[in-house]
């Protein structure tokens, strides 16, 4: 599903990642972590396409991402979900238009999307906040709105940054367990986290990466 081989990339004299090789198979879930500046997120970037390896192959799906035309970039990310630790909510929208935005965008029959909108909150324990606005959430509902958001399209890969990095442990415990409910139902996830406590007793895949590089692997 995901596979980089001998993956670099450079910032001017900056060494971000270094000679990273690692698979991800379908419907795994994995977890990737390290300190600040460790690369976690711009590995992530790079499966997206927001950035281009400098060195190395990266496939996702069918898609060899360093061969790839700029116009397909759009249809590798249409399988894909993302939980940016910024949230990036509209403020100005209500949460079920937060998250019907991307299936509006695709031109989704609005009684479809309707069901989707509502199924993904009932996933996120959420229903009863799709008339809410974003900055009349705590930080931990609007961290499951972006949670919602992700997987309302039922993409086959969820890429996700420091998830848990703006609320409490409880709070945490419970989008892990979201996750893997998520996770469960086929969908492939990869989480990008400094937190131990987030994979400690999962039994799921653990990257871990140091000053760019991948120095080992563990289960959690």
């Amino acid at each position: 599903m995901i596979h980089f081989h001998k993956v670099s990339k450079h910032y001017d004299n900056l060494t971000a990642l270094r000679d990273i090789t690692f698979s991800i198979e379908k419907g795994e879930m994995v977890f990737i972590t390290g300190p600040s500046g460790s690369g976690k997120t711009t590995l992530l970037r790079l499966i997206y396409l927001a950035e281009k390896a400098d060195e190395g192959n990266i496939s996702v799906g069918k898609w060899e991402t360093d061969k790839m035309k700029e116009s397909n970039i759009p249809l590798l990310r249409r399988d894909m979900g993302f939980v940016f630790q910024d949230f990036r909510l509209l403020n100005n929208r209500n949460v079920f238009d937060n998250i019907a935005l991307a299936l509006r965008i695709r031109e989704v029959d609005e009684k479809d999307l309707k069901t989707r909108v509502f199924e993904s909150l009932k996933v996120v324990n959420l229903r009863h906040k799709a008339d809410n606005y974003p900055l009349a959430l705590s930080g931990g509902e609007q961290q499951r709105v972006v949670i919602a958001r992700a997987i309302v399209s039922d993409p086959t890969i969820v890429l996700a940054d420091e998830p848990t990095g703006n609320v409490d442990p409880d709070t945490a415990a419970g989008i892990i367990r979201m996750f893997k409910e998520v996770n469960i139902k086929g969908t492939t996830i990869l989480i990008a986290t400094h937190n131990r406590e987030l994979f400690r007793d999962t039994g799921r895949r653990v990257l871990r990466l140091d000053n760019g590089s991948l120095v080992g692997e563990e289960t959690g």
